[in-house]
């Protein structure tokens, strides 16, 4: 038999927006919405050490919990749309395994806190882990799928 998993958060999010609903569904924010939205990640005394050279990328890959997300579903309607799709192919947080991933703009570091922009999580968003962002990461080419490109750009 295999021990169970166990994930705990190594840190926390700041953030002015409280509420899920606070937040506008990706689909219909404007692009720059996410961009401007800034908090910071408080990460544990514990993991604090684990920080040292991150300030010198300019993106990380935030690992996070959807701590206030209500229950799994194997398919979900995305916003803005009609037709459902499996889980696996959107970004909702009512998944088996309720975990999200954002990669955002590190503006600075100062001790354990990093300030952080494109922010799309909500206060007191448990952090399970932090990655540096890299050329690796960054892919081209890329096929999104049923998600169709816009003809023209949300307005502010």
């Amino acid at each position: 038999m295999r021990p169970g998993l166990r994930l705990r958060p190594i840190g926390y999010v700041r953030s002015s927006v409280k509420e899920p609903a606070d937040l506008p569904p990706p689909a219909f924010a404007s692009p720059r919405f996410f961009e401007r939205a800034v908090g910071e990640i408080e990460v544990l005394p514990a993991f604090a050490p684990g920080l040292e050279g991150l300030e010198g990328f300019s993106h990380v890959i935030v690992l996070f919990h959807f701590h206030r997300a209500a229950g799994a579903k194997l398919r979900v309607v995305p916003p803005g749309r009609t037709k459902p799709r499996g889980v696996f192919a959107t970004r909702s947080p009512h998944r088996p395994n309720p975990l999200g991933l954002s990669v955002l703009k590190l503006l600075g570091r100062e001790g354990r806190v990093l300030r952080v922009s494109g922010l799309d999580l909500i206060d007191g968003t448990p952090v399970l882990d932090i990655k540096p962002y890299t050329a690796r990461d960054r892919k081209s080419r890329i096929r999104t799928g049923w998600i169709r490109k816009r003809t023209r750009p949300l307005r502010p």
